[in-house]
This record gives structure tokens, C-alpha cells and sequence, in this order.
């Protein structure tokens, strides 16, 4: 069908005339204003029949790919094509039929086309820029004008006559010859026109203005609109498009790991408080970051309340998302009815319902001080004193009897046996790595790490508190760990057990006593990358890469590996830069401090960065920073880091201070 469809295109085409240059260059001297014309009959004709398409059902708006809107290289490709169409007198179409007819100027043109496109294809490295410096998102002219989409076909109808008549006139002053001007033909062309833009407008009205037939009775919304628009009316009115708070709870505390839950709410919200798993997108991202999960998994969306919600819900279904599902009651629902104390419920909770809530309250605001979880549901989003993905000593002190919770001390098996915090298990950070693809001490497959979290009795919804002696980095290389397996509820103890010890609170020399769990082989890393991906990004300058390894050893003053200095165009930050110590203790710095940091480095929140140093060791704590504390959703970790690229002779090194 497509072969028949184009040889009716090409002939089309050459008996408008369009298979000579001549004709199609004329337009530039106004001396032929066919290519106009023809050009906007075709525009009027798409216009009217895919809306009038979209209208009876015809064509399902979500079947149709739309490129996205790219401005600044969309604006560039159109004036190198406008160039191109000056000189040579052809676009590629109409060199084809030209070509066809036996043209050499078409056949020359068609020669330049192929090589343009291999020279683009090979220099694309250079002019990426252009394309990825713009967010990608759909705009349409309606929108941007901010008008109804019928007014915006029939002001168009209007313009593509006016154009019409003007173009005659042109070639009357011009050549002293029009065809149509004043003819029958245009009349009645424009004539039929008007009459189909007027059909489209009509047709196109808001359904609600047509509820009411001829005899002043309802009708049914489903007579006037499109199955799409039914589909969604229809799961609004069922409330099939909503998820009940404790379904969520219940999914995301069962391990789930298809749900993905979406607060549309602001930064400063989202900080404040937010439900544990949540990831934070501004309503204009969301079509752009969920395309990976467009029709995978179940999206959950949430505000405060449930009208944001609605508007994302509605949009992203009009862009062919049938999984997205909205929170009922929002936030404030999923507080009162999941978070909400027992003791402070006005209705009687029959104690099978106690057990589940005091299940989610330890799930949920596991990662929240004790001043953010006392016997005021309201007081639960009051504020924070630690960070996410951080605990302090108190909030540990006082749970130290919840079976929910698995404490892992990683300091060295001496300082263990001669105290540890009660009830923790010990744990060496070099049992969590091997040599993998012949590179020494990169973390482990998940299959092994889901064995090492099974001996230790620790199961998907664990709350896993992770306590380091004088690094904290060897928390975040086990955090590392629970990440790849997919085991998002993990804290740091923030100071770690010199801090614990410093709070005079209680150790202990026993060992723990668990039975051995059985944690399921669930490989959820999609942060980490081989040498082959970091290489494509430095040559083609798409992300970047954050060397954290100490000055001397990014420059190549030192080195402890096969060949000295760094990835070209990585930028060096210390992971040490990021901690303070005070005594025994070493903690993070004030996100405050750390944020204004990172800003210098770091383009924005959505850029994408690859993490290093020499075994993914260091480099671990500054993933954690950026991704936990700091909020950036674009993290990579190169595990083998600077050991297997500076051993890999075919990598580019680089020496010196600088990128």
C-alpha cells in the first residue's frame, strides 16, 4: 500500500509541475507560487481531515507520533534546508520525481542529500548539543496561542484563503499572469473551504454543550465523544483511575517493585515530607521522564490533594499512558489512614488493621527522627532534623527491640567483638565484592548479595540500618549493595558508632541470634556502568564524569594503578569534601553547604553524572550524597573506576589539574 500511496504521491507531484527546479525556485522570485499554494491545500486538508479524524474516532490521538519540539535545532535544520532548497531549486521529494523524469540537476541534488546524511550521521557527536540542550516535550501552535483547537483550524482556513487569493495577485503584478484570480475555481474552492472549517468548528465544541438533544432530555456522554475520552470519563465515574492508601501501603511494604510513585508536588514540599519510595517530577517532566514506564507497571500520582493529580492523570492518558492511577485523598489521605497512631483514632481498629498500621508507620518513617513520629498524625510532616536515607542515635536508641529492624555494624571484627550496638550483626564490606570480568573488588552479582542479606535474616521489608566506624563511605558501598538488589529502606546512623558511643548509650559484646531468611534474586541496578558506556559519554560530551578520588591522584602527582592521571573532561571533587569530623566522629556536611557545592559542578538536577574513583569504594559516598541528600535523579556509578581504565591501554588518560 505504501509502494501504490508513494507512486500516486510522485505523480501527483509532477503534474503539479514539481518535477522542475525552475518551477519550484520560483517562489523565491515571485514569479510561481505553486510550492505555497500546494503547500498550504496540503496543510488545510491534514488539518481538517485529522481533526474531523480524532472527533468520530476515527484515528486514535494516542496512535499518533508526534515529534517532540525542539526550537533551537528544529530552527537550524529549517535554515540549512531552506538554503539547500535555494541553491539546488529541489527538496528530496521532488528531487525524486525529478530524478524520475530523468533531471540531472535532481540526480545531483539527490547525490548531495545522501552525502549530507553521512556526514551528519558521522559528525552527530558534534551537533548532539543542539538537540539535547532543549527539554523534550510536544507543543502546539493552539496552545502556545492559547485558543481551543477549533478556533485555531478555522482562523487557519481563513489565513490558507487569504494566502490563496494573495498568491494570485502576487503572480499578477509579477508575470502579468494569474490562473485562478477572480475565477470560478477559487471561488468555489474557497467557498468549500469555508464550509469545512465551519463543519470542524461546529463539530468540535465542547461535548458538554451538546448534552442536551432536541427534545431537552440528556444525552450520554459517550454519544459525543471519541472511545478514548469514554475510556477515561468512564474511569473517573468508576474510580477505577484511583489507588485506595492502603493498597499503596500494602504493595510498597510487600515489596512490590512495580509501582512507581510520583509527587508532583514543589521541592520544598518534597523535602519537607514525602512518602518513602516517592521520586519528585514537575508536572512539565513528567511525560518526558515516565516514557520509559508508559504502559509498564503501575505510575501512582500524588500532591496534598488530588487536583494536581487529576490534571497529570488526564494528560498522561492522552499521551497513551493507560497505568497512571491517582492517590486518593493525596498526601493528607495516605497520613491520616495509613500513618495516623492508633491510640489516636476516633473508630475502634480491630487488631489484625493495628498490626498492618504499626507495620507501615515503622516502613514509611523509618528514615524520620522521634520528633517527626509522635502521637500527632499532623506532626508527621512538621519537619525533619536529619536527611533522607539518614537516622540518628536516638531514633536507633529507642527501637532497638523492633524485630522490623536489622542493624549492621561494618567496623573492622575486633572492634566488633570489644562492643557494638545490641542486637547488630557484623558485617565485612570485602565479603560484598570480588573480582569481576578480571577487575579486583567490584561489588558483587545480586544473586550473592541477596545471599549475604538472607544469612543475616534480613528480608524485602527490613528497615536496614547501616553503622560505619571511621568511613562513611563503607556504609554507602553496602547501601551500594541493598540498591542493586533492590532494597530501598536502608539508613546510615548518622556519626556511626563513635557517635552512639560519644551519646553514652548502651553497647553489648553478644551475638545476635536470627534465623536465616531467604531475600529473593531481584537485580534493580540501573545505575551502574562498564567502561564502554563512560567512554561513549566522553567522547560524545554527554554527561559528567566526577572523578572522587584525593587531588594528587586525579592529577597524577600519585598513582596506585597502571597508569597515572584521569578521564579527559572529568571533574574532580574529593569525596572527602563532603564530610566533616569532630573528634571520632565523622558525619556529612549541612545539605546546605553541600547543595551549594555540587551547584558549581553540576548543571542541574536532571543532568546526567557518572560517579568514579579507583573501586567504586569513594565514589559510593559522593552517589549517595547526590542521589540521597542532594536530590539529583541522573546518578551513574562506575564501579571499576580508575583500576580498570588506566589498565585498559586502548582508554585516553589524561594528567593535570585540570579537565
Amino acid at each position: 500500500m505504501s509502494v501504490v500511496i508513494g507512486i500516486l504521491f510522485g505523480i501527483a507531484l509532477e503534474q503539479a509541475g514539481f518535477g522542475s527546479s525552475r518551477r519550484l525556485s520560483g517562489v523565491f522570485y515571485f514569479k510561481d507560487m505553486a510550492v505555497i499554494k500546494v503547500m498550504f491545500t496540503a496543510m488545510i486538508t491534514a488539518i481538517i481531515g485529522i481533526v474531523l479524524s480524532f472527533r468520530f474516532g476515527l484515528v486514535s490521538e494516542q496512535a499518533v507520533y508526534l515529534n517532540p519540539t525542539l526550537y533551537t535545532a528544529q530552527v537550524m535544520g529549517g535554515i540549512i534546508f531552506g538554503i539547500g532548497f535555494v541553491i539546488g531549486g529541489w527538496c528530496p521529494g521532488t528531487a525524486a520525481v525529478g530524478a524520475a523524469s530523468g533531471k540531472g540537476d535532481a540526480f545531483v541534488f539527490l547525490g548531495g542529500t545522501l552525502v549530507g546524511s553521512i556526514l551528519f550521521n558521522e559528525t552527530y557527536g558534534l551537533v548532539k548539543g543542539l538537540h539535547a540542550a532543549e527539554k523534550q516535550h510536544i507543543s502546539f501552535v493552539y496552545d502556545a496561542l492559547g485558543m481551543p483547537r477549533e478556533w485555531f483550524v478555522l482562523i487557519f482556513v481563513f489565513a490558507g484563503i487569504l494566502v490563496f487569493w494573495c498568491m494570485e495577485l502576487i503572480e499578477k503584478k509579477t508575470v502579468q499572469k494569474s490562473e485562478y484570480l477572480n475565477s470560478d475555481f477559487l471561488k468555489r474552492f474557497s467557498f468549500i473551504l469555508l464550509i469545512a472549517g465551519f463543519f470542524v468548528f461546529l463539530v468540535s465544541q465542547d461535548p458538554s454543550s451538546a448534552l442536551k438533544n432536541d427534545t431537552g432530555l440528556s444525552r450520554d456522554i459517550s454519544d459525543v465523544l471519541p472511545s478514548s475520552e469514554q475510556k477515561l470519563l468512564s474511569d473517573i465515574d468508576k474510580a477505577l483511575d484511583h489507588m485506595e492508601p492502603e493498597e499503596l501501603a500494602r504493595r510498597i511494604t510487600s515489596g512490590q517493585k512495580n509501582i512507581i510513585l510520583v509527587d508532583v508536588r514543589s521541592e520544598p514540599e518534597f523535602s519537607h515530607f514525602h512518602i518513602k519510595t516517592a521520586r519528585r517530577i514537575p508536572l512539565e517532566d513528567l511525560t518526558e521522564q515516565l516514557a520509559p514506564y508508559k504502559n509498564l507497571g503501575m505510575i501512582v500520582l500524588y500532591s496534598n490533594g488530588m487536583t494536581h493529580p487529576a490534571q497529570a492523570r488526564d494528560a498522561l492518558f492522552r499521551m497513551g499512558f493507560q497505568n497512571a492511577y491517582i492517590l486518593t485523598d493525596g498526601l493528607d489521605g495516605f497520613i491520616n489512614r495509613c500513618l495516623k497512631p492508633v491510640s489516636l483514632r476516633s473508630e475502634p481498629v480491630p487488631e489484625s488493621i493495628a498490626a498492618e498500621i504499626n507495620q507501615w508507620r515503622r516502613f514509611f518513617l523509618a528514615t524520620l527522627p522521634p520528633s517527626s513520629m509522635n502521637n500527632s498524625a499532623s506532626a508527621i510532616t512538621e519537619g525533619r532534623t536529619t536527611h533522607p536515607g539518614i537516622i540518628d542515635t536516638q531514633w536507633l536508641s529507642s527501637r532497638l527491640d523492633d524485630p522490623g529492624i536489622r542493624i549492621i555494624d561494618l567496623r573492622s571484627q575486633p572492634e566488633y567483638n570489644s562492643g557494638h550496638i545490641p542486637g547488630s550483626f557484623a558485617l565485612n564490606i570485602e565479603s560484598m565484592r570480588g573480582n569481576i570480568q578480571g577487575v579486583p573488588s567490584c561489588l558483587l552479582p545480586s544473586p550473592l548479595l541477596a545471599g549475604h542479606l538472607s544469612l543475616m535474616g534480613i528480608r524485602p521489608e527490613t528497615t536496614v540500618v547501616l553503622v560505619y566506624g571511621e568511613k562513611v563511605q563503607d556504609a554507602t558501598l553496602v547501601g551500594m549493595a541493598l540498591e542493586r538488589v533492590g532494597h530501598a529502606d536502608y539508613s546510615l546512623l548518622s556519626g556511626g558508632f563513635p557517635q552512639w558511643k560519644t551519646s553514652g548509650l548502651s553497647t553489648d559484646t553478644r551475638l545476635p541470634e536470627t534465623a536465616a531468611s531467604v531475600y529473593p534474586d531481584t537485580n534493580q541496578d540501573r545505575f551502574s556502568v562498564n567502561y564502554k558506556t563512560v567512554l561513549s559519554h566522553v567522547e560524545n560530551n554527554t554527561a559528567l564524569i566526577l572523578d572522587v578520588r584525593p587531588e594528587a591522584y586525579y592529577s597524577g602527582e600519585k598513582s596506585d594503578e597502571a597508569r597515572p592521571g584521569h578521564i579527559p573532561g572529568a571533574v574532580n571533587r574529593p569525596f572527602d569534601m563532603d564530610t566533616q569530623k569532630a573528634g571520632d566522629t565523622v558525619e556529612f556536611k549541612p545539605v546546605q553547604e553541600l547543595k551549594t557545592a555540587y551547584e558549581k559542578i553540576i548543571p542541574s538536577k536532571h543532568a546526567l553524572v557518572i560517579v568514579h574513583c579507583r573501586t567504586g569504594h569513594q565514589a559510593s559516598q559522593t552517589f549517595f550524597v547526590l542521589k540521597h541528600l542532594l536530590g539529583y535523579d541522573r546518578i551513574l556509578w562506575y564501579d571499576a573506576g580508575w583500576t580498570e581504565w588506566a589498565a585498559r591501554v586502548e582508554l585516553p588518560v589524561k594528567t593535570g589539574k585540570t579537565p
